[in-house]
């Protein structure tokens, strides 16, 4: 094992850690891309899960899942994050956009979500954060939007990633997951420029059935070999399972 790694663990459960080299390099950004349906949360769920039984302390906001449907869907992938909750290796934040909740003002005018974010010390203190889907955040953030109308969408995305950058310095991993059908081009591609690690979950159709896969784009600081494709499916009761491998 590599011990300038953060482990991915789960080693007889799946095959993912080996497959991305031995895991994930600490002080980096890693964006997981891909389309609704595509596994993006699956992944994020395996990665905050594996890290934990490696006794790496994680914290991930979901856009999505209340504390409860994190739990629901976590059990039926057969991760079993109750004890990493208890035991607080694992921090679960819900971005509640909708019922007037965290993320909206008392008189329903929306918060500047970036900053706020910024400002949560308490979510940035584990060793990995993980922000699934980091675009819906992006979409719902007043300031970034009206910058995005100015075609400013580079100074939009410059003081995030210099907040990022100033946790990845301090040997800390930054996970974020993006549908890339709900933002221009030019407001994803500052993020996609900036990651270290970049994996891109594709679905390819294949006669009646959808096969999906990581394509590696880059792995900055890779362990072993990682390969440049790999087959992956996600099973109720087991959760990720890597189906195949083809190395560059």
């Amino acid at each position: 094992m590599n011990k300038n790694l953060h482990s991915l663990g789960l080693e007889d459960h799946d095959r993912l850690n080996k497959e991305l080299g031995g895991g994930i390099p600490p002080g980096s950004i890693l964006l997981v891309e891909g389309d609704y349906g595509a596994g993006k949360s699956a992944m994020s769920q395996r990665f905050s899960y594996g890290l934990t039984q490696e006794g790496t302390s994680v914290t991930y906001l979901s856009t999505e899942l209340t504390v409860r449907g994190f739990i629901d869907q976590m059990h039926s992938l057969s991760y079993d994050v109750v004890r990493p909750i208890l035991n607080e290796d694992l921090l679960f934040l819900h971005a509640d956009f909708d019922t007037g909740g965290t993320f909206s003002e008392g008189d329903g005018e929306r918060k500047e979500l970036l900053r706020r974010l910024m400002e949560a010390e308490v979510m940035w203190k584990p060793e990995v954060i993980i922000i699934d889907t980091f675009d819906a955040i992006l979409r719902n953030d007043p300031t970034f939007e009206s910058l995005i109308r100015q075609n400013e969408e580079r100074q939009a995305a410059l003081e995030i990633i210099s907040f990022f950058r100033e946790l990845t310095s301090r040997g800390k991993i930054v996970v974020l997951t993006v549908d890339p059908s709900t933002l221009d081009e030019e407001a994803i591609g500052p993020f996609r420029a900036i990651a270290d690690v970049f994996l891109q979950l594709e679905m390819i159709e294949v006669g009646n059935d959808v096969r999906r896969q990581i394509a590696v784009k880059r792995f900055a600081g890779m362990g072993e070999q990682v390969g440049d494709s790999i087959g992956f499916s996600v099973r109720s009761g087991t959760g990720i399972v890597i189906e195949s491998r083809s190395v560059a």
